[in-house]
């Protein structure tokens, strides 16, 4: 008899995770790939303080935008706030502490922390302010700046398809940061539109192997207005 292993849990179960004052990294660009359902019922729990980490700050009422909006984020890991209004009023007030990487040194950050490796070596920003307490190494007669991995307590992800187990299939560009993120995280839920039974998935088109996937989570669907509709 086989025994199948079956990660599918409610959204109150998945939220159990999902506490005040925790590192909560998301899959997700410009809104795309953000995870819907778990955002919406993070609000409703009403988990604040949190310290997230992710490409950007979303939209003020799409992605996760709408956390920043509602002020339940005390610091941000990101590339860019330009598309949310809400993310700049706070971080000028000195509400959310801000904490900006290029888009590509993020990804190899948030890698790093999925593959187990204790950061990587960049050499943006070297002879700028970027540079000031940052440990420094040659390699190679060349000098690069240490960038300590990043890692999270909780990530949150948006797939369109997972079997029981967790294997991932992405959606065309949604599938941005999110592989990432589900490698970075201790636990890591995936919310994704449409959960099929373990062998359903061509091996071939599993992006995320369920390994990664803690908890899977039915979406609701996406419950916003895109900015460019």
């Amino acid at each position: 008899m086989t025994q199948t292993i079956s990660k599918v849990v409610s959204l109150d179960e998945a939220l159990a995770h999902i506490t005040d004052g925790i590192t909560l990294m998301f899959g997700g660009f410009g809104g795309v790939g953000n995870p819907p359902t778990l955002i919406d019922g993070i609000l409703r729990k009403g988990v604040t303080d949190l310290d997230l980490i992710g490409n950007d700050s979303g939209f003020p009422d799409i992605g996760i935008g709408r956390l920043v909006t509602a002020g339940r984020a005390r610091s941000l890991i990101t590339s860019h706030i330009g598309s949310n209004p809400n993310a700049g009023r706070l971080m000028t007030e000195g509400s959310m502490k801000v904490t900006f990487y290029p888009q590509g040194t993020l990804a190899e950050k948030i890698r790093a922390g999925g593959m187990g490796l204790g950061g990587i070596l960049v050499d943006v920003g070297l002879g700028t302010i970027v540079e000031e307490g940052k440990q420094k190494i040659e390699v190679d007669g060349k000098t690069y700046m240490v960038e300590p991995a990043l890692t999270a307590k909780v990530g949150i992800v948006y797939a369109k398809k997972a079997d029981e187990y967790g294997n991932l299939v992405y959606d065309k560009s949604a599938r941005n940061f999110n592989p990432l993120v589900a490698m970075a995280a201790d636990i890591t839920i995936a919310e994704v539109d449409e959960i099929v039974p373990c062998g359903a998935l061509d091996p071939e088109c599993i992006v995320t192997p369920g390994v990664y996937v803690d908890c899977i989570v039915q979406s609701e669907g996406v419950n916003w207005k895109w900015a460019w509709e």
